[in-house]
């Protein structure tokens, strides 16, 4: 694989980061990579920026940047395109007031998977780009370009989803359950009524919408700031559970409204309210009233709320039209999903201003892109724009004077997306943006004139740069080359280089494997860590920077080695939709094939072949120990589902069915029944404060696997969640990890 190093950089605009990695200067010294090294700081990817947004009027460019002393700390820093200076806009160490996050912040930030990190988390531009809205510790502040901030009012408590209003008139919070608006500068009130009941909450997303539909907000302003529409959830039907987080010096219980399958959701509606608190009208969201709120978009021109209506089965999604003056509202389109199968929420959608959509749709069995166009005749609604077995990982943009549409999709490599554009009178004719070699993503400012794209490849930490409309580079925003002082550049001469290959499986699938192999003496055998997720909507094999911890166990002298098996993403609703009705079959079964290639290899010693998973993959661990006695070596479960009635309606629902009509689908994929079939060794681990995969899936193993005189061994967090992650802990959970396989002789040979 050609490392990005070959790139001359004397022909690249090299817009460096304060701190960043440089240019390359001096061959790279081999060091032996560590697992301490892995979990300390700085980061071994570098200085790889999150949040990265472009201003409205496209001269700043802004990050957020972790700290070389604290890698889960972020500060936001500007980029002046026109004088080509960084600045630190915002210290979040010096800003901090050291406020404790409440529990239900804390609860939002695990949902959105950031709950380890510190300092500036997410920010809003104002739409004049003089000013940006920045939350911290509860405080909200208005950051001004020269670095200089006000303190809004309204804030120094309790405070989920702030928001500006697009035209800057108006910041938006909730608080203590209801929606808060106040007139930036000025102190904000509440616009929502307050409730008797305490299970009703306004302007925030239900918990599986934030969970598992990717939608963590509640309200949505207008294009022109004269109205929000604001949900209403009632959780007084939704069934309580205690959830347990044990501490170290102490347990917490937390009684949750939490939607297990096959038990009550949520009642969901929504309402569109002047910002003053004033007139508001109920959206008819029809009869049914148990549905998801998938999503809720206003036109360009704030005439029309669009609002994506599911029903419980996941089998339709509505786009309905709302007129926001009255509520009233009328179906647009449908989709409804293939027998077998169940429709994919997304955000890869945009309405234009003709009044036209750009739509993502698996209607032909993969994900394509469509134009909708309302005012055509019914028989020329549709316009398919691409189309073949690939599939578009996202809508990256649209310039919509050109009519040209920016998006990432498969189309020449199902393992690394790359950027692509097309021309709405043209969509047949599809230009590639970027070169082959690494996995991109893109996003584009509002008038779909600037790409800001991320990229990355097994031998490239993330880099992000700014592109024009035909893909050219016009500036890095990190670079990070691994060169210099780059925390990696240490360890790129041991870096040992990933390798890929398909296998078929039972129904003639191709399955793609990725490798990494230590370096071998001719002769010699080698144990695996066979590494796994399996479940749906993740694809895990890609021409991607994997990370430190991939090299660490490598030069262990492991060999590495994942496949994605049938049921995972972007291979197609076919490929996909294998697992309905049947999680823990077909992705058992391939990961068996898997086994069974590597124990066929020379170099590998099929009698140390270690299996490992988190979360699904913890699942898959359990399944895989239960249906294939003595082909794998060991197996490591991280926080596994053991029982799928304890997980939530929209996921589990989504794959299995309601408990409540499908109880055999559900005992046939529990992994508690056959216990005693397990006769390998096993390592539990679990965070005791999960609030995700609950502890009470490991308590029941272990009781389960006691009952059956099943010998096991465990490892428990006291106090962590879904993930046990840190500079320390992250360092413990994997000696305990290689500590287990040395005692069941998965090692290395000599």
């Amino acid at each position: 694989m050609r490392f990005v190093s070959v790139f001359a950089a004397a022909l690249l605009a090299i817009v460096p980061l304060p701190g960043g990695g440089g240019q390359v200067t001096a061959a790279a010294q081999s060091a032996q990579l560590s697992i301490e090294r892995v979990f300390a700081s700085p980061s071994l990817s570098g200085p790889v920026p999150r949040g990265v947004k472009l201003s409205p009027d496209g001269r700043w460019l802004t990050v957020l940047r972790s700290r070389p002393d604290d890698r889960e700390r972020y500060d936001l820093w500007g980029f002046d395109r026109t004088s080509k200076q960084w600045r630190m806009l915002v210290d979040s160490k010096a800003l901090s007031s050291g406020r404790e996050l409440s529990e239900a912040e804390k609860m939002q930030r695990e949902r959105q998977r950031i709950g380890d990190l510190k300092g500036v988390v997410t920010y809003t531009w104002r739409d004049d780009s003089a000013a940006i809205l920045v939350p911290l510790d509860g405080e909200l502040f208005l950051v001004r370009l020269d670095g200089s901030n006000e303190k809004l009012g309204g804030g120094g408590g309790d405070l989920l989803n702030p928001a500006l209003s697009p035209k800057g008139q108006y910041v938006s919070f909730v608080r203590g359950q209801r929606l808060w608006v106040g007139k930036a500068g000025a102190e904000a009130q509440p616009i929502t009524p307050a409730e008797s009941a305490e299970t009703v909450h306004w302007g925030e997303a239900e918990f599986v919408a934030q969970e598992e539909m990717a939608r963590f907000g509640g309200a949505w302003w207008s294009p022109d700031d004269q109205r929000i529409a604001v949900e209403r959830f009632d959780d007084a039907g939704v069934g309580i559970v205690t959830r347990t987080a044990i501490g170290a010096d102490a347990t917490q219980t937390f009684q949750q409204r939490y939607p297990a399958a096959g038990t009550p959701n949520s009642e969901v509606s929504l309402y569109v309210m002047n910002p003053d608190g004033g007139a508001q009208v109920q959206v008819d969201l029809g009869p049914d009233k148990d549905i998801y709120l998938a999503r809720v978009d206003w036109a360009p021109d704030g005439k029309v709320l669009y609002v994506q209506r599911q029903n419980r089965a996941q089998s339709v999604l509505d786009l309905l039209s709302v007129d926001p003056a009255t509520g009233k509202s009328r179906v647009l389109f449908t989709e409804t999903a293939a027998k077998g199968s169940w429709i994919n929420l997304s955000d890869n959608y945009r309405f234009l201003k003709d009044g036209s959509l750009i739509w993502w749709s698996e209607r032909d069995g993969f994900g394509h892109l469509y134009r909708y166009q309302p005012n055509h005749h019914p028989d020329s609604h549709w316009q398919q724009l691409t189309k073949g077995d690939w599939v578009v990982t996202g809508l990256s943009g649209v310039d919509e004077k050109t009519g040209r549409v920016y998006f990432t999709a498969t189309r020449d490599d199902v393992l690394a997306p790359q950027v692509y554009a097309l021309n709405l009178g043209q969509p047949a004719k599809i230009e590639q943006l970027t070169a082959p070699g690494f996995t991109y993503s893109a996003a584009m400012d509002k008038s779909g004139q600037t790409l800001l794209i991320g990229r990355s490849g097994p031998a490239q930490p993330p880099q992000v740069y700014i592109a024009d409309g035909k893909g050219k580079r016009l500036a890095w925003v990190e670079e990070n080359m691994v060169a210099g002082p780059h925390p990696y550049a240490p360890y790129l001469a041991s870096h040992r280089a990933a390798t890929f290959g398909t296998i078929l499986a039972a129904d003639g699938s191709t399955l793609h494997w990725k490798m990494i192999t230590p370096e071998m003496e001719p002769g010699k055998r080698y144990p695996v860590f066979f590494e796994h997720y399996g479940g749906p909507h993740s694809q895990q094999v890609t021409r991607s920077w994997g990370g430190g911890l991939e090299q660490a166990i490598v030069a262990k002298g492991y060999i590495y080695f994942k496949i994605d098996n049938r049921g995972s993403a972007n291979r197609g609703v076919a490929f996909e939709s294998q697992i309905n009705r049947a999680m823990g079959s077909v992705e058992v079964a391939d990961q068996k094939t898997g086994a069974l290639f590597l124990k066929g290899l020379p170099y590998v010693d099929g009698a140390k072949i270690a299996t490992n998973g988190w979360s699904y993959g913890g699942y898959m661990t359990v399944k895989m120990l239960e249906a294939d006695q003595g082909l794998y070596a060991a197996g490591i479960a991280g926080a596994p589902v053991t029982k799928w009635e304890l997980y939530d309606t929209h996921y589990t629902e989504r794959y299995l069915g309601d408990p409540r009509t499908d109880p055999q689908v559900y005992t046939k994929s529990n992994a508690l029944a056959d216990v005693a079939r397990i006769k390998d060794p096993l390592l539990l681990i679990h965070g005791m404060a999960d609030d995700n995969v609950v502890f009470e899936n490991s308590s029941m193993l272990i009781s389960a696997m006691q009952a059956q005189a099943v010998p096991f061994e465990m490892m428990l967090y006291p106090g962590y969640t879904h993930r046990v992650s840190g500079p320390k802990v992250g360092v413990h959970l994997w000696n305990t990890i290689f500590a287990f396989l040395d005692r069941h002789g998965v090692t290395p040979p000599k």
